[in-house]
């Protein structure tokens, strides 16, 4: 089965990404979340502080850390099906940046009528802050080029996301975008340790 691309993907926009779907019937059909700024995604690659990491499972391990990006933070979880990213998080410690490629997960809770969303892991990678900084200028990019799309009269990459959001507004996540590249501004005058490690995990 053809590997599917690796969407760039703010935090903001991803943990709003509450519609998974599949395109067939077929038993190994890759799934999709549906992005609020037009498209969709089977994989999603994002970059940025990793601010604690953890094993929480009882009988066998089971991994959960949290990155942050200048727009909000993901939950990663990472178990016995994903033993190369797991194996990763069990040597870092907190806070150092890290690139993280892998497939976003909508969990609805049998008590709860909210929707959260995580990221399986596929691979973990500690980065410097050269690479975030080049992520965070090609993510907003992307995230532009989406939203141009799917608001255009000729394109259907924003039906799908107009038909399962209520109260869709696109221009939330070009806000997302002025933060994110606002942030790199601020961060140029702050003072940053060794390579791969924030000063900071705020």
């Amino acid at each position: 089965m053809e590997r599917q691309p690796a969407v760039r993907l703010f935090a903001e926009e991803l943990t709003d990404c509450t519609d998974e779907f599949t395109e067939s019937d077929e038993e190994r059909a890759p799934s999709f979340v549906t992005l609020p700024s037009g498209g969709k995604a089977n994989r999603v690659f994002m970059v940025g502080t990793l601010t604690n990491v953890e094993d929480i499972g009882s009988d066998s391990e089971y991994w959960q850390a949290r990155v942050v990006d200048p727009t909000g933070a993901v939950n990663v979880y990472a178990g016995e099906y994903q033993q190369e990213a797991m194996a990763t998080l069990r040597q870092l410690e907190a806070p150092t940046y890290v690139a993280v490629t892998g497939k976003p997960r909508v969990y609805e809770p049998e008590d709860s009528d909210e929707a959260y969303v995580s990221l399986r892991p596929e691979s973990i990678q500690v980065v410097d802050e050269d690479t975030r900084e080049t992520w965070v200028v090609e993510t907003a990019a992307a995230t532009m080029e989406r939203i141009g799309r799917s608001i255009h009269p000729d394109e259907s990459e924003g039906e799908r996301a107009r038909e399962v959001y209520d109260d869709l507004d696109v221009g939330a996540y070009h806000e997302s975008v002025e933060r994110a590249l606002e942030s790199l501004e601020v961060e140029a005058d702050a003072d940053v340790g060794p390579a791969g490690t924030p000063a900071s995990a705020d």
